[in-house]
């Protein structure tokens, strides 16, 4: 969809005028990918006006490949317009104009298979799935098992006001058919009623790997068997495609295609990690650490993990703010990005963080990674400094010197 951020803070009643952006969790996921290196598609639909036309030309320019974005001559491209405010505040107002949109008509049969392409990692989000019943059952195509399919990464990203009068529980189900799965702690309780890491496991034993964010404290990441260990990476991959109900994008080495709605990321089979699942790892002093969960506490309604499961939580750094937005997209670029690499799951977590961070430090929904030998440099940090670590505005860009600072 095309965003439009407001250019001073207050209610919509209130601003009197907007910049136009690009937005889409699954887009959003591609562009980062892009900008860190990787090669990524975007697989989508949008309408044949001005508004696509900007859509696809502002993708490109990250390094998408947007060769499978199908233009619709019947239905508009979306738009939404928002408020300045934290998503999670009750001051967050968001009005979205998508109802009929050329992504929403979304279907099994307007993918084509060859629009996916041999990609090694498939992105998809919770958000397609609420946008129609075709895009619903397109989801339910790209995650059900069989022989040679790519790596399946799924990013729940529930919004309440997407599934009015709809079973959110829906989600639970696709997460089922996932490889590698993505879960904030508040969303998971509120669409699910689950609570904690160890729930949560227990109801998505499937996936090889499961994150569970928890905003600004950090994340922990559940990984069966091999996916737990670092591997060797293949020559540096490029990501693939991403559907467009919205579309994933992917490293591809193979690219990975995913749904209208996002990116698909490298089959590199990582545990997800942590950055900010609210868009906002916290600013100010560092929540207090949690164990690391080696066994997330088992007890009344949270058993405890399979006993095969590696588990590691990883904090989010302290980050001072600007726009509250795009963390969790950018999250999960970065943790794929770590798994197309064949990183140890801590620096997948940690990564995640990193880009989270540099999404948390600009206005809009995109932030500039940092560059690749910088992010290792950081994520390789012992716990102690890492611990210390604080990022604010223009964090990527200074000096070597500069974007660690200790209180």
């Amino acid at each position: 969809m095309v965003t439009f951020l407001p250019s001073r803070p207050g209610s919509l009643a209130d601003v009197p005028s907007f910049t136009r952006a690009i937005g889409g969790a699954e887009s959003n996921v591609a562009c980062a990918l892009a900008a860190a290196g990787h090669r990524a598609a975007w697989v989508s639909r949008v309408g044949a006006d001005g508004f696509g036309d900007h859509l696809v030309a502002a993708v490109a320019a990250y390094g998408v490949d947007t060769s499978a974005v199908r233009r619709d001559p019947d239905r508009p491209t979306g738009v939404y317009f928002r408020t300045a405010t934290d998503r999670a505040d009750d001051a967050h107002e968001v009005v979205y104009y998508r109802a009929g949109s050329a992504a929403s008509a979304m279907s099994p049969g307007t993918v084509p298979p060859g629009d996916l392409g041999p990609a090694r990692v498939l992105h998809l989000t919770g958000i397609t799935a609420a946008l129609s019943a075709g895009c619903l059952a397109l989801l339910r195509d790209l995650t059900a098992r069989r022989p040679g399919r790519p790596l399946v990464s799924f990013d729940v990203n529930h919004r309440a006001g997407l599934w009015r009068g709809a079973d959110p529980g829906v989600l639970l189900d696709l997460a089922r058919g996932a490889d590698l799965v993505l879960v904030g702690e508040d969303e998971a309780e509120a669409a699910w009623g689950l609570r904690g890491p160890a729930a949560l496991r227990e109801a998505l034993p499937e996936p090889a790997v499961l994150v569970v964010k928890d905003g600004g404290r950090g994340a922990t990441a559940f990984a069966r068997g091999t996916e737990a260990s670092p591997r060797t990476p293949p020559a540096d991959t490029p990501a693939g495609p991403a559907p467009a109900c919205p579309a994933p994008a992917a490293d591809r080495g193979r690219p990975a295609s995913a749904p209208a709605a996002g990116p698909a990321a490298d089959r590199g089979r990582p545990a997800p990690g942590p950055a900010a699942d609210r868009g906002r790892p916290a600013s100010g002093p560092p929540a207090a650490p949690r164990p690391p969960a080696s066994a997330p506490a088992a007890g009344p309604g949270r058993p405890a993990p399979p006993a095969s499961d590696a588990v590691v939580f990883v904090p989010a750094p302290r980050v001072e703010v600007v726009a509250p937005v795009g963390a969790g997209d950018a999250f999960a670029a970065g943790f794929l990005s770590a798994t197309l690499r064949g990183l140890d799951l801590t620096r997948r977590l940690r990564h995640g963080h990193l880009m989270a961070a540099a999404a948390l430090t600009v206005p809009g929904d995109l932030g500039t990674p940092p560059a690749r030998a910088r992010a290792d440099r950081l994520a390789a940090l012992d716990d102690a400094a890492w611990g210390r670590l604080r990022l604010g505005p223009g964090w990527t860009r200074t000096g070597e010197d500069q974007e660690v600072r200790t209180p």
